[in-house]
């Protein structure tokens, strides 16, 4: 069974690296915020999957840290990107 979980971490790999690509094309930031997420999500999923395959439990623990990372990395951006101003929603809001 160790083997399965080994394989399906090698196909998360993979798919990392096409959200590598991205970060290199992408046109704009938020693709590359996305592909950013995407290593975030598939780094805690592939750490999960050798933790069950390796049967290193410990592994886990650091998987809980990216996956805390990885939502703070986002929360950063979008504070930092999103201004507020009434073009971004298409209307007028009150910010007041």
């Amino acid at each position: 069974m160790s083997a399965f979980y080994i394989s399906l971490a090698l196909v998360l790999l993979l798919s990392v690296a096409a959200g590598l690509i991205r970060i290199l094309q992408g046109p704009t930031a938020a693709d590359r915020m996305m592909a950013a997420q995407l290593f975030g999500t598939c780094g805690v999923a592939i750490l999960l999957l050798l933790a069950r395959g390796l049967e290193a439990l410990i592994v886990e623990d650091v998987a809980l840290v990216f996956a805390l990372l990885a939502v703070l990395s986002s929360v950063a951006f979008v504070r930092r990107a999103w201004t507020g101003k009434a073009d971004d929603w298409g209307e007028e809001h009150d910010d007041t």
